[in-house]
């Protein structure tokens, strides 16, 4: 039998990064142009394990929230910047 897979994986670095920016979950749900839920922001902090596919919209969504915000980093981030699994 094999090992079960770790889904909850503690707060991830982006986290730190919308808390550091000022901006909350609904902040990347209205920036982001594909569909995205609040639940899946949340899931995304608290460190649920997500698609790669989950993970690039959520990068997406940041950038254009941060960039709204005045905020916008000189690159953008990655998903590899933003979730430590």
């Amino acid at each position: 039998m094999s090992e079960p897979v770790e889904r909850n994986l503690g707060i991830q670095p982006l986290d730190a990064i919308l808390t550091g920016l000022g901006l909350g979950n609904h902040d990347l749900v209205a920036a982001s142009p594909q569909p995205l839920t609040h639940k899946a922001v949340q899931r995304a902090r608290k460190g649920r394990r997500l698609t790669p596919h989950m993970q690039r919209r959520i990068a997406e969504a940041l950038l254009r929230a941060a960039a709204s915000a005045g905020r916008a980093p000189e690159t953008p981030w990655t998903p590899r910047e933003l979730f430590s699994y």
